[in-house]
């Protein structure tokens, strides 16, 4: 077999790599460079990383048989790069006031951003298995940076130890898939199971069974969701938003190509699983939201009921064509638009005020009506409102799953968006309606404008209008993307193979 070492398609990871070191080696030998700088510094290598994957536009190649290099990849190279470059942004003067040793902070960063395009570009079980625990250490090590505040130990802790334990479950679950196939790349475990699976039908089972239970941690997926609202509060807030965006992205990505590509020819035998799982997933996240009085706890729970709505485009795949597929990317890049704005937002009122709890934001409009009001246009996208990305994108993914025989699965997602509207109006109505606190006799104080994090906060929120007034750009930008993943599975379905 010929190998396609060509070292230059990876030139979007080498840039994260060496960013990563030369932030380190700034904040060790440069001391006079501010915090500040540093973030921003690390910000242009998370977006210089973005705009380098454009080089590969509508490229069809790979690395060494291990790495995919097509649209697939180049979109999420992208949306990773911006992920990490808001978040530097956003973390520059938290970091500033509240945490130590910054080089190693924004190196851990880009590195996340590097294991996160690696799980999107990795086209064999090792190599996303190493790319998975590249961002997840990375992950765990930025839950527990606060080390002075005992809940960052805490919800560190917590994620490290169960992190480690649901990735031997999927170390586990590769190993029975390679047992039964021969192989660990996608394209080659499709072709075997496109055959006759009868003599294997239990290890088959246990091998899927551990890897969608290695995957449901990583994405936070009911009954594997436990880990989510302590390290979301504990994480310092920054991170908890990288949690949030990166992580749900990475790992539906590595999720939805895995199932799109290696296991697809099997989609009878697992398709009422993910269904069900994500129907469990959607009423959890969304009832115990309700019961929150701390906003990252609140965005936790959000997020688990979003990963509901994203699993039932997993479940509702077809060998025939990318609809689904499509569905699920556009309402993921439609999600982490909205769920960075909702936590930038969310960040700047903490640089303020210190406080997290969803009264003490009581009044938030007479001191910030622009946080208000942007907080507000995230969180009603959140729920799937008209006008704002969420009701775009959940339209489409609720007709891709009901166009296969999923009508049950979609009336479930539509009733939970609208109890997810009732916890977002909380927050809502004590911005609008609560009273801010202030001396008596006196007018509320107003707050400083933080022009820079408002620049991307207003990034941001133009896009949730763009996906949710116009999606037919992002949509074609995504479904080359989810066609060039799913040509390779149609290549496998065709070719009849039989496990040695």
């Amino acid at each position: 077999m010929d190998l396609n070492l060509e070292w230059s398609l990876l030139a979007p990871e080498y840039v994260l790599a060496g960013w990563a070191g030369m932030v380190v080696l700034l904040d060790l030998f440069w001391g006079k460079l501010r915090k500040e700088q540093l973030a921003y510094v690390a910000a242009a290598g998370a977006l210089a990383s973005a705009l380098t994957a454009l080089i590969w536009v509508n490229d069809d190649t790979n690395f060494a048989n291990l790495i995919d290099i097509n649209n697939y990849t180049t979109l999420f190279r992208v949306v990773f790069g911006l992920i990490g470059a808001f978040i530097c942004i956003a973390s520059a003067r938290f970091v500033k006031d509240r945490l130590l040793h910054a080089g190693e902070y924004y190196g851990l960063i880009l590195l996340s951003v590097l294991g996160a395009n690696m799980m999107a570009a990795a086209s064999e079980l090792l190599t996303a298995y190493i790319s998975l625990e590249l961002l997840s250490f990375s992950l765990y090590v930025l839950t527990s940076y606060a080390k002075f505040d005992l809940r960052s130990n805490e919800g560190g802790l917590k994620y490290m130890l169960l992190g480690a334990f649901s990735s031997a479950i999927f170390l586990y679950g590769i190993g029975m898939i390679y047992g039964v196939t021969g192989s660990t790349r996608f394209t080659e475990i499709a072709a075997a199971l496109s055959g006759d699976t009868a003599d294997y039908d239990l290890a088959l089972f246990l091998g899927l069974v551990l890897i969608i239970a290695g995957l449901g941690f990583k994405v936070a997926a009911v009954p594997f969701h436990m880990w989510t609202p302590d390290a979301y509060e504990g994480a310092p807030l920054p991170i908890t938003a990288l949690i949030a965006g990166i992580g749900k992205a990475a790992g539906f990505a590595l999720f939805l190509k895995l199932f799109a590509q290696a296991f697809l020819p099997l989609v009878d035998d697992w398709r009422v699983f993910i269904a069900v799982l994500a129907a469990l997933t959607m009423a959890l996240g969304n009832l115990v939201a309700i019961q929150q009085h701390n906003i990252k706890r609140l965005l936790a729970y959000s997020s688990i009921g979003q990963v509901g709505f994203m699993m039932m485009g997993i479940a509702a795949l077809t060998p025939e064509n990318a609809d689904a597929a499509s569905a699920l990317v556009l309402h993921l890049v439609g999600y982490v638009i909205t769920n960075m704005a909702a936590f930038v937002a969310v960040i700047i009122w903490y640089n303020w005020t210190g406080k997290e709890e969803i009264s003490d934001f009581a009044g938030a409009a007479e001191r910030a009506p622009y946080l208000a009001l942007t907080l507000s246009i995230a969180l009603f996208s959140l729920a799937g409102m008209p006008l704002f990305a969420g009701f775009a994108t959940k339209f489409i993914l609720f007709q891709a799953a009901a166009e296969q025989d999923l009508l049950w699965l979609s009336s479930l997602a539509v009733f939970f968006s609208f109890i997810s509207l009732y916890y977002y109006l909380i927050v809502i109505k004590q911005m609008y309606l609560g009273e801010p606190p202030s001396p008596a006799g006196e007018e509320p104080a107003r707050f400083p404008t933080p022009w820079l994090e408002y620049g991307a906060l207003t990034l941001l929120v133009a896009g949730v209008f763009v996906v949710g007034l116009y999606p037919q750009p992002v949509f074609d930008v995504v479904e080359q993307g989810t066609v060039a993943m799913m040509a390779a599975s149609d290549t496998a379905a065709g070719t009849v193979g039989a496990p040695p």
